[in-house]
Protein backbone atom coordinates (compact mmCIF):
# COMPACT_ATOMS: atom_id res chain seq x y z
CA UNK A 1 0.00 0.00 0.00
CA UNK A 2 1.36 3.54 -1.21
CA UNK A 3 2.24 6.30 1.54
CA UNK A 4 1.89 8.89 -1.05
CA UNK A 5 -0.85 10.76 -0.25
CA UNK A 6 -1.06 12.39 -3.99
CA UNK A 7 -4.77 11.57 -5.31
CA UNK A 8 -5.24 11.79 -9.33
CA UNK A 9 -8.11 12.94 -12.00
CA UNK A 10 -7.51 11.67 -15.19
CA UNK A 11 -8.94 14.64 -16.87
CA UNK A 12 -6.65 17.04 -15.47
CA UNK A 13 -3.68 15.84 -18.04
CA UNK A 14 -5.57 16.78 -20.83
CA UNK A 15 -7.21 20.09 -19.79
CA UNK A 16 -4.43 21.77 -17.54
CA UNK A 17 -2.68 22.65 -20.55
CA UNK A 18 -5.67 24.38 -22.49
CA UNK A 19 -6.86 25.79 -18.94
CA UNK A 20 -3.23 27.54 -18.54
CA UNK A 21 -3.65 29.21 -21.87
CA UNK A 22 -6.73 31.20 -20.96
CA UNK A 23 -4.78 31.92 -17.29
CA UNK A 24 -2.34 33.28 -19.12
CA UNK A 25 -4.86 36.14 -20.91
CA UNK A 26 -7.00 36.06 -17.76
CA UNK A 27 -5.05 36.30 -14.87
CA UNK A 28 -2.87 39.48 -13.66
CA UNK A 29 0.76 39.80 -14.11
CA UNK A 30 1.17 38.92 -10.29
CA UNK A 31 -0.36 39.05 -6.89
CA UNK A 32 -2.53 36.39 -5.23
CA UNK A 33 -5.26 33.47 -6.54
CA UNK A 34 -7.24 31.88 -4.78
CA UNK A 35 -8.41 28.93 -6.33
CA UNK A 36 -11.32 27.42 -4.80
CA UNK A 37 -11.90 23.48 -4.46
CA UNK A 38 -8.29 23.01 -5.74
CA UNK A 39 -9.29 19.08 -5.63
CA UNK A 40 -6.74 16.99 -6.17
CA UNK A 41 -4.07 19.57 -6.60
CA UNK A 42 -2.70 18.81 -9.88
CA UNK A 43 -4.13 22.14 -11.51
CA UNK A 44 -2.65 24.22 -8.80
CA UNK A 45 0.79 22.34 -9.58
CA UNK A 46 0.85 23.01 -13.19
CA UNK A 47 -0.59 26.39 -13.08
CA UNK A 48 2.35 27.88 -10.02
CA UNK A 49 4.83 25.98 -11.95
CA UNK A 50 4.35 27.89 -14.81
CA UNK A 51 3.01 31.27 -13.89
CA UNK A 52 6.17 31.45 -10.64
CA UNK A 53 5.31 35.81 -10.56
CA UNK A 54 1.88 34.86 -8.93
CA UNK A 55 1.15 33.38 -5.47
CA UNK A 56 -1.13 30.18 -4.78
CA UNK A 57 -3.95 29.74 -2.27
CA UNK A 58 -5.57 26.43 -2.84
CA UNK A 59 -8.84 25.35 -0.52
CA UNK A 60 -10.69 22.32 -0.47
CA UNK A 61 -13.24 21.04 2.12
CA UNK A 62 -11.66 17.75 1.99
CA UNK A 63 -8.58 16.32 3.89
CA UNK A 64 -7.72 13.73 2.11
CA UNK A 65 -7.93 16.59 -1.23
CA UNK A 66 -5.61 18.98 1.05
CA UNK A 67 -2.75 16.08 1.69
CA UNK A 68 -2.84 15.70 -1.99
CA UNK A 69 -3.09 19.41 -2.91
CA UNK A 70 0.41 19.24 -0.28
CA UNK A 71 2.30 16.49 -1.86
CA UNK A 72 1.81 18.03 -5.65
CA UNK A 73 2.84 21.11 -4.65
CA UNK A 74 5.82 20.60 -2.42
CA UNK A 75 8.71 22.27 -3.59
CA UNK A 76 6.64 25.11 -5.25
CA UNK A 77 7.67 28.71 -3.43
CA UNK A 78 4.70 30.21 -4.69
CA UNK A 79 1.98 28.01 -3.12
CA UNK A 80 0.99 28.52 0.36
CA UNK A 81 -0.40 25.43 2.29
CA UNK A 82 -3.78 24.31 1.34
CA UNK A 83 -6.42 25.40 4.08
CA UNK A 84 -10.41 24.30 4.54
CA UNK A 85 -13.22 26.30 2.88
CA UNK A 86 -16.44 26.14 2.39
CA UNK A 87 -17.59 28.11 -0.80
CA UNK A 88 -20.98 28.79 0.67
CA UNK A 89 -19.61 29.80 4.32
CA UNK A 90 -17.51 32.66 5.59
CA UNK A 91 -13.70 32.73 3.83
CA UNK A 92 -11.09 32.86 5.51
CA UNK A 93 -9.29 34.36 2.80
CA UNK A 94 -10.59 38.22 3.40
CA UNK A 95 -8.50 39.49 -0.15
CA UNK A 96 -7.20 38.41 -3.49
CA UNK A 97 -6.11 39.56 -6.86
CA UNK A 98 -8.25 36.51 -8.75
CA UNK A 99 -10.17 34.08 -7.74
CA UNK A 100 -10.40 30.64 -9.90
CA UNK A 101 -12.88 27.49 -9.70
CA UNK A 102 -12.41 24.44 -11.54
CA UNK A 103 -15.31 21.91 -12.04
CA UNK A 104 -16.63 22.81 -8.58
CA UNK A 105 -20.44 24.46 -9.75
CA UNK A 106 -21.80 21.13 -11.09
CA UNK A 107 -20.55 19.06 -8.09
CA UNK A 108 -21.85 20.82 -5.37
CA UNK A 109 -25.18 21.75 -4.44
CA UNK A 110 -26.41 25.46 -6.07
CA UNK A 111 -25.69 27.46 -2.60
CA UNK A 112 -21.98 26.77 -3.07
CA UNK A 113 -22.26 28.64 -6.28
CA UNK A 114 -24.23 31.56 -4.55
CA UNK A 115 -21.56 31.64 -1.64
CA UNK A 116 -18.69 31.37 -5.06
CA UNK A 117 -20.18 34.91 -5.98
CA UNK A 118 -20.48 36.70 -2.52
CA UNK A 119 -17.41 35.56 -1.55
CA UNK A 120 -15.33 36.57 -4.61
CA UNK A 121 -17.07 39.67 -4.92
CA UNK A 122 -15.99 40.46 -1.06
CA UNK A 123 -12.40 39.14 -1.78
CA UNK A 124 -11.93 40.85 -5.27
CA UNK A 125 -10.82 44.59 -6.07
CA UNK A 126 -12.28 46.09 -9.00
CA UNK A 127 -11.29 45.07 -12.53
CA UNK A 128 -10.25 41.74 -10.63
CA UNK A 129 -11.25 38.10 -12.27
CA UNK A 130 -13.37 35.42 -11.41
CA UNK A 131 -12.38 32.29 -13.81
CA UNK A 132 -14.96 29.60 -14.00
CA UNK A 133 -13.67 26.25 -15.85
CA UNK A 134 -16.31 23.73 -16.40
CA UNK A 135 -19.07 21.88 -18.86
CA UNK A 136 -22.58 24.40 -18.66
CA UNK A 137 -26.16 24.29 -20.43
CA UNK A 138 -26.55 27.66 -22.53
CA UNK A 139 -29.67 29.03 -24.11
CA UNK A 140 -30.48 28.13 -27.22
CA UNK A 141 -27.03 25.39 -27.36
CA UNK A 142 -27.43 21.80 -27.62
CA UNK A 143 -26.15 20.13 -25.03
CA UNK A 144 -23.14 17.91 -25.53
CA UNK A 145 -24.83 13.84 -25.34
CA UNK A 146 -21.78 13.35 -23.31
CA UNK A 147 -22.97 16.44 -21.04
CA UNK A 148 -26.51 15.07 -20.90
CA UNK A 149 -25.28 11.62 -19.46
CA UNK A 150 -22.58 13.41 -17.51
CA UNK A 151 -25.65 15.45 -15.67
CA UNK A 152 -27.52 12.28 -15.28
CA UNK A 153 -24.56 10.71 -13.43
CA UNK A 154 -24.73 13.81 -11.32
CA UNK A 155 -28.11 13.61 -10.55
CA UNK A 156 -28.28 10.04 -9.41
CA UNK A 157 -24.76 10.70 -7.13
CA UNK A 158 -26.77 13.65 -5.64
CA UNK A 159 -30.07 15.53 -6.78
CA UNK A 160 -28.53 18.60 -5.79
CA UNK A 161 -25.77 18.73 -8.16
CA UNK A 162 -26.00 18.85 -11.91
CA UNK A 163 -24.94 21.16 -15.00
CA UNK A 164 -26.22 24.64 -14.39
CA UNK A 165 -27.09 26.84 -16.96
CA UNK A 166 -24.80 29.59 -17.41
CA UNK A 167 -26.93 31.88 -17.72
CA UNK A 168 -28.32 31.58 -14.36
CA UNK A 169 -24.96 31.57 -12.86
CA UNK A 170 -23.85 35.08 -14.90
CA UNK A 171 -27.50 36.20 -13.22
CA UNK A 172 -26.18 35.48 -9.65
CA UNK A 173 -22.50 36.88 -10.66
CA UNK A 174 -24.66 40.26 -11.64
CA UNK A 175 -26.53 40.79 -8.63
CA UNK A 176 -23.01 40.61 -6.36
CA UNK A 177 -21.76 43.20 -8.80
CA UNK A 178 -19.69 41.50 -11.66
CA UNK A 179 -19.72 42.49 -15.37
CA UNK A 180 -21.22 40.39 -18.21
CA UNK A 181 -18.90 37.17 -18.55
CA UNK A 182 -16.45 36.35 -21.24
CA UNK A 183 -16.93 32.77 -22.31
CA UNK A 184 -14.43 30.79 -24.23
CA UNK A 185 -15.06 26.95 -25.43
CA UNK A 186 -12.95 24.59 -24.69
CA UNK A 187 -12.01 20.72 -25.32
CA UNK A 188 -14.67 17.95 -24.28
CA UNK A 189 -17.40 20.67 -23.84
CA UNK A 190 -16.18 22.38 -21.40
CA UNK A 191 -16.20 26.55 -20.92
CA UNK A 192 -13.80 29.27 -19.58
CA UNK A 193 -16.16 31.95 -18.26
CA UNK A 194 -14.49 34.93 -16.68
CA UNK A 195 -16.19 37.22 -14.63
CA UNK A 196 -14.27 40.75 -14.26
CA UNK A 197 -15.20 42.74 -10.60
CA UNK A 198 -17.33 46.17 -11.14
Amino acid sequence: MSDDPRRYAPATLRNRDPILAELRRLLPPSGLVLEVASGTGEHCAHFAAALPALDWQPTDLDPENRASIAAWCQGLPNVRAPIAMDAGAAWPVPAADAVLCINMIHIAPWAATEGLMRGAARALPAGAPLILYGPYRQDGVPTAPSNEEFDASLNARDPAWGLRHLEAVAALAAMQGFGPPEVTSMPANNLVVAFRRA
